[in-house]
């Protein structure tokens, strides 16, 4: 883990939940949350400004919901991780938030050690599920959609370097080390070649190099 803190974001309708939330990360000298807020209008100016490493968004909220405040921060070009936290395992919630960008999916009923570890790995770029739906999203990004080579080809040296340290699991922090640039630089390269590949996450960036890669072996 980074010996910098990294910055979480919370989105949540219920100020109960946040509140627990927040003091169960407050105890982590590695996680520092920088912002909260109680619906998607108020959290997508927020998100934008901060730019966090993680959001932890609620899916059932009042008026905007998870999914409509997901889709409104992709389209921003937040390029946070963010990580969906709710009471449904529904099929079609976990495909469509995996879908529309969301790099996890998580249920509120996880233990409190398990859900820190999960948090976690989201930052240093990991997939996380929740048990229950880890086979409903295996099934989702085994069948990414074909994206032609040309996308590929549009991409600078620069971009098409970043893209293969993002498919081994780098966070942009990692990726800013590596290539010593720094980590504003890097994130405006993640932004560029996701719109260029028509992309939505870093996740499904590293799925589809990682089945371009596995399509020329």
């Amino acid at each position: 883990m980074n010996s910098e803190a990294a910055s979480v974001m919370l989105i949540d309708d219920h100020p109960l939940l946040r509140k627990g939330l927040r003091q169960l990360l407050e105890y982590e000298d590695d996680l520092d949350v920088v912002a909260e807020a109680s619906s998607g209008k108020d959290a997508i100016p927020l998100a934008v400004e901060l730019d966090p490493d993680l959001i932890i968004l609620d899916l059932n909220m009042q008026g905007m919901d998870g999914l409509a405040t997901l889709q409104a921060l992709r389209k921003e070009g937040v390029t946070s991780r963010i990580v969906m936290l709710t009471v449904s395992d529904a099929d079609e919630d976990v495909v469509q938030a995996i879908t529309l960008g969301a790099d996890g999916y998580l249920l509120k009923d996880m233990e409190p050690e398990q859900l820190l570890e999960q948090i976690r790995r989201a930052v240093t770029g990991k997939m996380v599920l929740s048990e229950s739906v880890a086979a409903v999203l295996a099934t989702a990004i085994r069948k990414p959609s074909p994206k032609p080579n040309a996308e590929l080809n549009s991409l600078t040296n620069r971009e098409y370097e970043i893209l293969s340290l993002i498919a081994k699991g780098m966070s942009n922090k990692v990726i800013a080390r590596e290539l010593d640039i720094s980590d504003g630089t890097v994130k405006v390269h993640v932004k560029h070649l996701l719109k260029k590949l028509g992309l939505r996450s870093r996740v499904e960036a590293a799925v589809w190099m990682v089945n371009q890669q596995g399509a020329k072996a």
